[in-house]
């Protein structure tokens, strides 16, 4: 599934998917792995929950237990997904990648020039999974952690020793870089009520 197809409801747990445009390596590039705890704290902070995450070099998932709220959940990820593009636009703008920033320039459509668009960092469709049960949640926990141990990445001996990663906290009960809530607090949550603004970010 993906953001052609919209998300039908304004609240529930979904995993989200989505990559930078043709799978380059930009949140390691401009080290901007900060980026998206940034966006998850802007989350938090808007009354969501961030229950997992796995930050890749060129992708991130998470499950996100979204509240309701005023906007839809597709236009939460797309303004999520401009915010990051715009920090990592000025982070490559800053270390001189020319040639990478000519490519996403050249990448963008022209119905999205005329609208302003200068780059395309993300792949204009995100992948997402409406996650409605216990087991279905677990599962997509260990698909996200394991993420950093599997295939031609091999960034980690073990998921509990990759950073971008919620896997140490599920794995030893020890928060790692983002605290995250338990996928078990959940059931105690009624995600249909209207989101409750936070005053602090962590």
């Amino acid at each position: 599934m993906s953001t052609k197809r919209k998300i039908p409801n304004s609240e529930g747990v979904y995993f989200i998917t989505f990559t930078c445009h043709k799978w380059l390596p930009l949140f390691e590039i401009v080290n901007g792995y900060d980026i998206a705890y940034k966006w998850f704290g802007h989350l938090k902070s808007k009354g969501h929950y961030i229950v997992g995450y796995v930050i890749m070099p060129n992708h991130i998932h998470a499950l996100i237990g979204f509240s309701n709220s005023d906007s839809s959940i597709n236009s939460i990820i797309g303004n999520g997904k401009r915010f990051m593009a715009y920090e990592m636009i000025r982070r490559l703008n800053e270390k001189k990648e020319v040639e990478l920033l000519d490519k996403l320039a050249q990448a963008v459509k022209k119905r999205d020039e005329k609208r302003g668009k200068l780059h395309e960092v993300f792949e204009q469709s995100f992948d997402w999974k409406e996650c409605s049960s216990d087991r279905f949640i677990d599962q997509k926990l260990d698909y996200m952690h394991d993420n950093p141990c599997r295939g031609v990445w091999r960034l980690a001996a073990s998921p509990v020793h990759y950073l971008h990663s919620s896997a140490k906290f599920y794995l030893t009960g020890e928060q790692g870089i983002y605290p995250v809530t338990n996928s078990g607090e959940l059931k105690d949550i009624d995600l249909t009520i209207k989101a409750i603004v936070r005053k602090s970010v962590e």
